[in-house]
């Protein structure tokens, strides 16, 4: 009976100490992932990278500003975290950036990120938006989650861009079996008998393949842009043989017609493209050929719209705004023509478009120096823009800085499920951004006042078990300890000497238990202005 007693209090014993190693992680983990070291020492890379920066430099030289610091390492995770997977760093993430020598922290805190699934699912649902919208759409023929399920694949995979675009553009068959054709079919409407409308079709796939505003002159010829009404009606055209049948999405006979609204007659509209017809094959489906002309590697748009795009998911800015509208090419910052030309020389290949972008000098810049910052450092990316966090990045963030562990695939289902009823709940609460996602809009109250009572604040910065309030409290942690710990989960920094001197005094004087005294801290953290901005 004895050893049966003393294994059960050896069990016990064992919990506690596994419990209380597990409450947070150790200072200097070992990183569970490997980078691609070669990617970022290929001479090619470090050429496109220099060429970038060189750019800058010269307009900063031009205009006499002197460009902000470089921003710490923990400012360049957080801010990559939350452009690559709407995210801030959780706290064992840090621990594993800050194992490694310096030079080679952020190479691994790109590649850890691309690697990941939260990536992946963050950039199909940016460019989901861009591509279909954020309507559900029709739901006999339209599954939006499946379509970004396809597209999360696609970003796993690294598929190269082109590829990916021409099976938007070219995909037969069922919206649930081939996802890709759900670009068409969401412009399926009732009173045209359930058919693609080729006008919404051309309107987008301008706007989100080309960055031109082609729609514009769908009523008339653009008042001061050379698009005619012919170029738009021409677009349209190659998809006036796609229609909707029983066996899916499927490219018929027929012909584009349009309402003559002076004859009240039909006009054929026959299949034109607005420039580069030389780029036109002369085989093929209509969409077929259509989706060789937009990617094809000599048309400037379809390459500077990605780069543009991805630059905006980066910085939170596109180099050129707005983003879906690239018509002024006299307006265009030439480092967005070289990073083109490099995406282009380089299959496509958007993990190497955003590898490049981030370790440029420009991306790295901080957002503060102790020099004056005006608005022409705003401008001539001098200093890294200062913009809002969108909703779902408020979320994430908050979610993430309740766990001292990643949330990600490896994490429990019930974890996992969690984070993504709350997410979806405060989205319809705080509000979305809709596709303009860029435009800069200011915070309302509501949301202010959501994020100060909001159920997903109060639950998540509850003391329970497993919380990270709840593990930092119940440490053993010197109060200093605790305040750099708090900071670190959810600012992703160190507190100022002021900020610790302020903290500590809040843990060791005054009523309330230690663990309400964390909780307080997070709350304040997290309602601070600091922690919507990414800067």
């Amino acid at each position: 009976m004895w050893k049966r007693h003393l294994l059960f209090l050896g069990l016990i014993v064992g919990t506690v100490f596994a419990l209380g190693a597990s409450l947070l992680p150790p200072r200097q983990p070992r990183p569970r992932t490997s980078y691609d070291a070669a990617a970022y020492r290929e001479a090619g890379f470090q050429q496109t990278v220099a060429a970038v920066d060189a750019l800058f430099a010269q307009e900063w030289a031009a205009q006499n500003l002197t460009p902000a610091p470089r921003a710490s390492d923990l400012a360049l995770a957080r801010r990559l975290a939350l452009g690559l997977a709407g995210t801030i760093p959780s706290l064992e993430e840090i621990r594993q950036l800050e194992y490694l020598p310096p030079e080679q922290r952020l190479p691994w805190w790109i590649d850890h990120l691309l690697q990941d699934t939260r990536h992946h699912e963050y950039f199909a649902e940016r460019f989901a938006r861009a591509y279909v919208g954020t309507e559900d759409g029709p739901f006999v023929f339209f599954r939006r989650n499946r379509f970004v399920v396809w597209l999360t694949q696609q970003f796993a995979q690294n598929r190269p861009y082109d590829a990916l675009v021409r099976d938007l553009l070219t995909k037969r068959g069922i919206w649930t079996n081939e996802p890709a054709v759900n670009f068409i079919t969401v412009t399926t409407q009732n009173d045209k008998d359930n058919q693609p409308d080729p006008v919404r079709l051309a309107g987008r796939t301008a706007r989100a393949f080309l960055a031109l505003r082609l729609d514009c002159a769908e009523c008339h010829n653009h008042p001061y842009k050379p698009w005619k009404q012919s170029d738009f009606r021409g677009l349209a055209a190659f998809f006036g043989q796609t229609h909707l049948g029983f066996t899916g999405i499927y490219d018929g006979a027929g012909e584009y017609r349009i309402e003559d609204k002076r004859s009240g007659e039909d006009k054929v509209i026959e299949p034109a493209v607005p420039y580069g017809s030389h780029w036109l094959p002369p085989h093929g489906t209509r969409r077929e050929r259509l989706a060789a002309w937009v990617t094809h590697r000599d048309n400037p748009f379809f390459a500077k719209a990605v780069v543009n795009r991805v630059w905006a998911l980066l910085t939170g800015r596109p180099l050129v705004a707005p983003v879906d509208n690239l018509e002024d090419e006299e307006a265009h910052h030439p480092a967005l023509a070289l990073l083109a030309e490099d995406f282009v020389r380089h299959g496509y290949d958007v993990r190497r478009l955003i590898r490049v972008i981030a370790m440029t000098a420009v991306y790295q810049r901080d957002s503060a120096a102790e020099h004056e910052l005006t608005e022409a450092h705003d401008a001539a990316w001098a200093a890294f823009p200062l913009t809002r966090l969108r909703p779902e990045q408020v979320a994430g963030g908050i979610i993430q800085a309740s766990y001292v562990a990643t949330i990600d695939a490896q994490s429990h289902f019930f974890i996992r499920m969690g984070r993504f009823g709350q997410l979806n709940d405060f989205l319809q609460r705080y509000g979305d951004t809709g596709e303009d996602e860029f435009e800069g809009r200011g915070g309302t109250i509501p949301q202010r006042l959501l994020l100060m009572n909001g159920q997903l604040t109060r639950e998540r910065i509850k003391e329970e078990l497993l919380s990270a309030s709840a593990r930092i409290a119940h440490h053993p942690l010197r109060e200093e300890r605790a305040v750099e710990v708090v900071y670190l989960t959810v600012l992703t920094r160190r507190p100022t000497a002021t900020e610790t001197a302020h903290f500590v005094e809040v843990l060791r004087e005054g009523s309330g238990t230690r663990g309400q005294k964390v909780e307080d801290m997070f709350w304040a953290l997290i309602n601070s202005t600091e922690f919507s901005w990414n800067h």
